[in-house]
């Protein structure tokens, strides 16, 4: 709490230092004075760059040539046996009923107090 009542003290004092009557008169006299003409700034030289220099052509490589591969053959794979899946029911099962109440439970009553 001690540091928060330092802040709040020093936000206190910025604040009035802020608001005295020489800052808001020099401020109003800096508002009202006649702009000052800008300094003009001198031409600067003009540079010129050299020439960037030419990239030299790379060497060409021959291109390589690989050998043919070899022909290998893919065995092919085993087939599943047929099967026949048992016909599909022609009643559709019914959902069971859910309770909608719900369960209560005893309270005890608590031990008596001596």
């Amino acid at each position: 709490m001690a540091s928060f009542k330092h802040c709040f003290v020093l936000s206190m004092l910025v604040a009035l230092s802020f608001s005295s009557f020489e800052m808001s008169t020099a401020a109003r006299q800096l508002l009202q004075a006649p702009a000052a003409p800008l300094p003009t700034i001198p031409p600067l030289p003009k540079v010129t760059l050299p020439p960037l220099p030419s990239i030299p052509s790379l060497p060409t490589l021959p291109k390589p040539t690989l050998p043919p591969l070899p022909s290998t053959q893919i065995p092919s794979l085993p087939t599943a046996p047929k099967v026949t899946l048992p016909p599909l029911p022609t009643s559709i099962p019914s959902i069971p009923n859910i309770p909608t109440t719900i369960p209560t439970f005893p309270f005890f009553s608590p031990p008596p107090s001596n």
